[in-house]
């Protein structure tokens, strides 16, 4: 019993200190990259920093192309994600017969395992040149062909994280709804999807964080031009996100300099991007339950 309550203590320790590991490793990866980032708020000037011109070899570091397109091509992906991916996830858990989705499930799986670059060739060999014949343009390398391949790339995660939740509301919710009248689609709008609210938003957030954190498809696939969007006609424009400007210019950039600082503030830029999207799924996962609570008790 005395040896039980050892190991239940040094269990207990180790998962303790792993929990905490992770936020002082998150901790320590944002103060690097304060440290690395904030002299650019120093030697920049604000209004030079945030105007619409990336030209570092003429010291320009306008970073709101940057940050424009990378916030056009992830709403793309999301709008085109979002509802495949529910959807696919809902005939899964929901309508497709045993043997379909014995089948599916580990397919779904396989293709959330592709490499970004498989995709990205896929891009520019089939997607773009499709896009630039359709839509008689001069490149098929633009906003929305990025935000269409990232948006299939962000399916499979969605898929497979709302499915499991979508699979782990008890099946006497179902038989309630049907014992009361309700029909298969009822069921599912009105009783399966609010009981797995939480899973298939933390689903949602997992594809959306894929998109905003994709470096090499969307260097492959959007041109690779830093133009700030003003319209709706710019998203058959070429772009560029702060993960593809980061990945392409940080090996070649003098360690120290003020583009070398600059890249480390789009760093920081996409850290706290991807901080205020998990806080605001975390806080409405945290209102849900809340509200359940009230209800049960």
């Amino acid at each position: 019993m005395r040896e039980l309550n050892w190991r239940e203590y040094i269990t207990t320790r180790l998962i303790r200190a792993c929990g905490y590991s992770a936020i002082i490793f998150v901790g320590l990866i944002f103060i690097f990259l304060l440290r690395e980032g904030s002299p650019a708020l120093v030697e920049i000037p604000l209004p030079s920093l945030f105007s619409s011109r990336w030209y570092p070899i003429e010291e320009y570091f306008g970073i709101l192309p940057l940050i424009s397109g990378s916030i056009v091509v992830t709403i793309g992906a999301t709008l085109v994600s979002v509802p495949l991916g529910l959807s696919t996830a809902i005939f899964i858990a929901e309508i497709a017969p045993r043997w379909a989705k014995e089948i599916l499930k580990p397919l779904v799986e396989v293709l959330a395992g592709l490499p970004s670059v498989m995709l990205g060739f896929l891009g520019i060999l089939v997607v773009a040149p499709f896009i630039r014949t359709a839509t008689n343009i001069p490149t098929g390398l633009t906003a929305f062909t990025g935000a269409l391949i990232l948006g299939m790339m962000a399916i499979p995660t969605i898929v497979s994280v709302a499915e499991d939740a979508l699979d782990a509301v008890p099946r006497t919710y179902r038989e309630a709804a049907h014992a009361l009248g309700a029909t298969e689609w009822q069921t599912i709008w009105r009783v399966t999807l609010p009981a797995a609210r939480s899973g298939v938003l933390t689903a949602i957030m997992l594809g959306i964080g894929r998109a905003i954190g994709e470096t090499m498809t969307v260097m492959m696939v959007t041109g690779n031009a830093p133009v700030l969007l003003t319209g709706l006609e710019s998203l058959f424009r070429p772009v560029r996100t702060m993960t593809a400007t980061i990945a392409a210019e940080m090996g070649e950039v003098a360690t120290g300099s003020v583009h070398y600082h600059t890249l480390f503030l789009i760093g920081i830029t996409l850290f706290l991007i991807s901080l205020i999207v998990n806080m605001a799924a975390a806080g409405v996962v945290f209102r849900q339950r809340k509200r359940a609570e009230r209800i049960l008790s």
